[in-house]
């Protein structure tokens, strides 16, 4: 705990319009937090004035919580007098301020997959390699030693063994040669060779880079934990710096970032759930490794997706070695919505090709899990809470081949639900508790939404005006009581600028624009039958 002692701070935090959440005890009664840069204070001549405040008021809730604050201050002071610090001179009292390393933690990663230099460090048997050999030589038709370790992602002592298994064994031979030494000697498949490569396609068409064994990705994961992910009120403002948010959303935000473990935003649509688990990532900072895919007793796992997986923001230096087999990445965010089938969330097996892709669990691993529109989903919601059961007590999950074998994968990744809906019509308890952290994403203020215009208005390159927003609440809002959203201001702008195209005149904020563009975007409070009926029954 931190306290500010003197007048001059309790006049500062009285002189400030806005307050976060969590700097009182109930609404806007009974202020006596001070957040400076980042860091937040008790305000010890607040808590005594609060105190008499809510003993005026008989409010014994706000004492309880209020005459603790106290306690603590008597034991931070004989701390201090202890230390023979002079109470009457002191400032401050309780922790010391964080230093720029506490306040501004850099993540850096120092997992890298060392480059294998034998077959016994690869992971994987000399038949496996010897069959991944061929079906690779397989689909090219022909290549020289060098193509086969680059598509192989080995190096070339290696890739030399397997060609010389593979022509003791009469399964290919030399048919030309392109450049000087071995490395450049071009390679085809004999009959033998052929006969083998349908043999080992069978097993799996898989020829891309070797994969990484199963317990391998594993042991890569616990090293590259999000757990090591701290996040902090300073660096958690910055990351949000170009999102009008409020500060106590990030105060809630932050701890559930730093949990790695659940989180479940709710609220109002608009209100920017999901740019919010977006940004989160902002604050994850470092790249990681992941295998292009991983063998799992025989069976290939596609786990590099790159629709998903996103290229880092700081490229490893020119001529830095690691295993080819593996991609760095930035920590992935993984977003899904209402397609979300039970099925997606297992092995999905690809009957052509025998290879696995990773279910969407699997590649958030090291990042963030996503479910967008929670509750909205072809499936019942008991069960797909059910289904994270598991993952969310446990940190690991299970998965099935098809030929029955389950599979144990870690489950490192902060899961995040967004929802519409209210979240005791979601579950009961024991499900609910299993989601370690669940808070509301509350409608903006005038003064934030006002802010977001202004914001939005320099993005698009609108002229921004007070008094035309006053217009707009006065009739647009106000009748209807109608509720600020986030998105409100970025879709209005839009809407607009669409009108003015057509009219073939500059946008401003001006009443006929904005009239146009709000009787097409907001829809009448009085309800019409138009002669049709919404199913509910599905």
């Amino acid at each position: 705990m931190r306290f500010l002692l003197d007048q001059k701070s309790c006049e500062e935090m009285l002189s400030r319009s806005a307050h976060p959440r969590d700097c009182y005890v109930r609404g806007t009664e009974y202020l006596h937090h001070l957040y400076v840069d980042g860091v937040k204070y008790i305000v010890a001549r607040a808590v005594y004035a609060c105190i008499k405040q809510a003993t005026v008021a008989d409010d014994n809730d706000a004492l309880l919580h209020l005459n603790i604050h106290v306690q603590e201050l008597e034991k931070v002071i004989a701390e201090a007098r202890k230390n023979n610090v002079n109470i009457n001179n002191a400032r401050v009292l309780g922790d010391p301020p964080p230093t720029d390393d506490e306040a501004r933690p850099k993540l850096q990663n120092s997992f890298s997959p060392a480059m294998p230099a034998t077959i016994e460090e690869t992971g994987l048997n000399r038949t496996f390699l010897t069959e991944h050999f061929l079906r690779v030589l397989y689909n090219k038709g022909r290549a020289t030693g060098a193509e086969m370790a680059e598509e192989l992602k080995l190096f070339y002592r290696i890739v030399e063994l397997l060609i010389t298994d593979l022509r003791n064994l009469e399964q290919i031979d030399i048919i030309g040669q392109r450049g000087y030494g071995d490395i450049n000697y071009e390679y085809i498949l004999t009959p033998r060779g052929a006969q083998a490569v349908q043999d080992a396609l069978l097993k799996t068409q898989y020829a891309g880079p070797c994969p990484v064994p199963l317990n391998t990705w594993i042991e890569s994961v616990k090293a590259q934990t999000i757990k090591n992910v701290v996040v902090t009120r300073r660096n958690i403002r910055e990351a949000f710096a170009d999102l009008i948010i409020d500060e106590g959303i990030l105060n809630w935000v932050g701890p559930a970032v730093n949990s790695g473990a659940s989180v479940m935003l709710y609220g109002y649509p608009g209100n920017g759930k999901t740019s919010i688990a977006e940004r989160i990532t902002h604050l994850m900072g470092d790249d990681i490794f992941i295998p292009y895919t991983i063998e799992a007793d025989g069976a290939i796992i596609k786990l590099y997706d790159a629709i998903v997986h996103e290229p880092p923001r700081e490229r490893l230096p020119e001529g830095t070695e690691y295993d080819q087999r593996w991609v760095q990445i930035r920590r992935p965010v993984v977003i899904v919505g209402g397609e979300l089938t039970l099925e997606a969330l297992n092995l999905i097996y690809n009957e052509t090709s025998r290879i696995y892709e990773a279910p969407f669990q699997m590649k958030a691993n090291g990042g963030i899990f996503l479910i967008d529109d929670f509750g909205r989903q072809q499936v019942r919601v008991f069960d797909l809470l059910n289904r994270w059961i598991i993952p969310l007590e446990k940190r690991y999950d299970f998965l099935t081949t098809v030929t029955g074998k389950k599979i144990q994968i870690p489950f490192d990744q902060l899961i995040m639900f967004s929802t519409n809906l209210d979240p005791n019509d979601l579950g009961d308890d024991a499900l609910l508790r299993r989601i370690k952290f669940k808070f509301e994403i509350i409608d903006p203020t005038e003064q934030q939404w006002r802010e977001i215009w202004k914001i939005m208005c320099k993005v698009r390159k609108v002229p921004y005006d007070d008094q035309a927003l006053d217009y707009l609440l006065a009739k647009w809002y106000a009748p209807d009581n109608r509720p600020l959203r986030m998105c409100q201001p970025r879709d209005i702008i839009d809407q607009m600028i669409a009108i003015a195209k057509y009219n073939m005149e500059s946008v401003t904020l001006n009443a006929d624009l904005l009239d146009a563009a709000c009787t097409t975007y907001f829809t009448s409070k009085e309800k019409k039958n138009f002669g049709a009926k919404v199913r509910l029954d599905l």
